[in-house]
């Protein structure tokens, strides 16, 4: 291919909107061009590319692997357009800022809707875009300066930050309360490998974590059923599906709780941020606001 290929959106949406119709007429009457511009911007990007894009029969055009491929792409980048416009279209109606937080499985399911819920109704002209990470992956991206405020579970390493407490909670083993460990009042993680769990989805941040721990034991998790939300898995737990792990903020009625006695089971977490200089005013605010929230069970 040649490096100084280019081609832009128009054609992108083109080829779009053929692979959508099967017919170069139609699709040139929905990207608004003549049928012979539309036809002629074809030619000259499946030129450049060397490969053809679509294959001609007598009822229209479908896509080749190669066309299927870049119209992957293609939507890929009209996503991402209809994302930035999204992000852009608030400044328009007065949005002052935006301020951006990583946080991990616990503080994104068990405290901080309620607390950015606060802050917004306080901030109406602020945005926040929050993303799930595991903790790691937080630290590491907040220490770099690609993301403002973190949220994280203050066992790991938080070096190149600064931190301030945010809120206490401790992972708990869920059970039914018929289950035979419901009479247990603690185990230790190891004790519980070989049951089936009820699990958050792969690639979750307490996912990750209980993967990594089962295969420090030297185990593997039987993993049984994989949901969406810490509800979910106590709804599974209490119908006998399995067992679960938790933050104990987020244990239901209908489930019967476990202490662990593994060292890590505390799970506290902390606001980590790069240097308080370096927030942007609405940021400030917001760390300020979440650290007022004090370290609540």
């Amino acid at each position: 291919m040649d490096e100084t290929m280019r081609y832009d959106l128009p054609d992108l949406r083109l080829v779009a909107a053929i692979a959508d119709s099967g017919s170069l007429t139609r699709a040139a009457e929905l990207v608004h061009l003549a049928p012979s511009s539309a036809s002629h911007r074809l030619t000259q990007l499946e030129a450049a590319l060397g490969i053809p894009l679509f294959s001609r029969h007598a009822r229209g055009l479908n896509p080749t692997p190669a066309g299927e491929s870049l119209l992957r792409h293609a939507r890929q980048v009209f996503a991402q357009l209809e994302q930035m416009h999204a992000d852009l279209a608030p400044y328009a109606s007065g949005l002052h800022s935006q301020v951006t937080v990583f946080a991990n499985t616990n503080a994104i399911n068990c405290f901080l809707p309620e607390d950015l819920g606060d802050f917004l109704r306080e901030h109406p002209r602020v945005r926040v875009s929050l993303e799930e990470q595991p903790s790691p992956a937080i630290i590491q991206a907040v220490a770099a300066g690609q993301v403002e405020i973190g949220v994280v579970a203050s066992e790991v390493g938080l070096t190149g930050v600064e931190t301030r407490p945010y809120r206490q909670d401790r992972l708990v083993l869920i059970v039914a309360p018929g289950h035979p460990l419901a009479e247990k009042s603690e185990l230790a993680f190891a004790d519980v490998l070989a049951e089936p769990f009820v699990c958050l989805h792969a690639g979750s941040a307490i996912h990750t974590f209980m993967m990594n721990h089962a295969a420090r034991l030297g185990g593997r998790l039987d993993v049984r059923i994989q949901v969406r939300s810490f509800s979910a898995v106590c709804r599974m737990v209490a119908a006998g599906v399995g067992i679960g792990m938790v933050p104990r903020s987020a244990a239901t009625d209908g489930v019967k709780t476990i202490e662990i006695t593994d060292s890590w089971a505390p799970r506290d977490l902390q606001l980590c941020i790069r240097s308080r200089a370096a927030l942007s005013q609405a940021a400030a605010a917001l760390f300020d606001h979440l650290a007022g929230k004090g370290s609540h069970v």
